[in-house]
């Protein structure tokens, strides 16, 4: 053979040899290709399925027209027996025992068609007979200094849970011992003063009955089984021109010294 054949031959052998190890190379080179949908972290479908459960839940109780008790614990003093009352007509009334003057009052807040109103109901620390006080119209907020706080859950909160575009977060929880229904823990996700609702824990029966509540007002628990709701809510006793009464516990008159040297 010639000898300039042999080169010939010799180079291209050399060039076969090389080549799969140069296209091996290449391929190392380039990016690795994207992740497929299936790997993606499942956890944020089960977050905003739990949104969904709830939010149709607290849709469910905004149409729930019942009278029901509910047990008050944690908050200051004793457990103490709420009633609930959401009427046929959209109309409600809550009546909250030590609701008022520091615990040592009993009062009941209503929303009807002539507006809101926070009733004076008679009790140890306050005997006289029930007077109701307007406080604004009937979707006007209960202000702060005669807030007990216990309504909201059967109330504006309901709106708030089933309002998709509130910044809360929402996720499955194990109902307490003796609860039925289904709890979900409920966080916000935007700094705010003044939050949409208290963060806790809320459980619901599938026809939208509140069955627990557990929150910085305390723990409300259902007690036994709700009635029907009436086809509007009844005020707890006449409208009166007087000061409605305040949550905290009045300040200490200076009188009871006055006499004394």
């Amino acid at each position: 053979m010639p000898a300039h054949l042999r080169v010939t031959f010799r180079s291209t052998g050399v060039l076969v040899l090389l080549l799969p190890a140069l296209l091996t190379a290449c391929t190392a080179d380039q990016p690795a290709p994207p992740t497929t949908a299936g790997s993606s972290d499942p956890a944020p479908a089960e977050v905003d399925a739990a949104r969904d459960e709830l939010a149709a839940l607290a849709a469910a109780a905004r149409d729930r027209h019942l009278t029901a008790r509910y047990t008050l614990t944690g908050a200051d003093g004793p457990a103490r027996d709420v009633t609930v009352t959401s009427a046929a007509d959209g109309t409600w009334r809550v009546d909250v025992p030590g609701g008022a003057l520091g615990g040592t009052a009993d009062v009941s807040l209503a929303a009807t068609a002539d507006g809101l109103f926070q009733c004076g109901l008679p009790s140890a620390g306050r005997p006289e007979a029930a007077g109701c006080v307007r406080l604004g119209d009937r979707d006007d907020a209960v202000p702060r200094r005669l807030d007990p706080r216990v309504q909201h859950p059967f109330t504006d909160w309901l709106e708030v849970l089933t309002d998709r575009r509130t910044p809360l977060a929402v996720s499955p929880a194990t109902a307490p011992a003796g609860v039925t229904g289904t709890c979900y823990a409920v966080e916000t996700t935007s700094a705010s003063l003044n939050p949409p609702l208290d963060v806790g824990i809320y459980c619901y029966e599938p026809d939208g009955t509140p069955t627990y509540v557990h929150a910085a007002l305390g723990t409300l628990t259902l007690a036994g089984p709700p009635g029907p709701g009436p086809a509007t809510a009844p005020l707890a006793g006449p409208v009166v021109n007087a000061e409605p009464l305040g949550v905290e516990a009045p300040e200490p008159s200076d009188s009871a010294g006055a006499g004394t040297s």
